[in-house]
């Protein structure tokens, strides 16, 4: 999804958010994903985690099997786009690339499911 106020140089992102007091990162996770796009997500595992380099955020970042719903913009205000997109193509949306462990779990993800495609945000 593109985000209508860029965070440094970014612009496109994964849906993303704040932990709120006494939730867990998956539950943070499914919240946001639910707020954010309207999916209902259960996490599957932890792919990695770092300080974003042009954030300065502690990130963790979780595989989601979706449960139930079909991505739509549920945050207009805080979203203006969403986009479905090869893994090649993630290049021209996220300057800096994805970060490695993303990288190498859509690789493999994608390997066995070669039709599928990335919803980024």
């Amino acid at each position: 999804m593109r985000r209508r106020l860029r965070e440094g140089t970014l612009s496109w992102q994964f849906p993303a958010g704040e932990i709120e007091s006494g939730e867990t990162v998956e539950a943070a996770a499914s919240r946001e994903i639910r707020e954010e796009v309207g999916l209902r997500v259960a996490p599957t595992e932890v792919i990695g985690e770092r300080v974003h380099p042009s954030t300065g955020r502690h990130m963790v970042y979780l595989a989601c099997r979706v449960v139930s719903g079909a991505p739509y913009l549920a945050d207009p205000e805080e979203l203006a786009e969403l986009a479905w997109c090869r893994l090649d193509q993630l290049s021209d949306l996220i300057p800096h690339g994805l970060f490695e462990p993303v990288r190498d779990y859509l690789d493999a993800a994608l390997c066995a499911s070669p039709a599928a495609g990335v919803r980024i945000s």
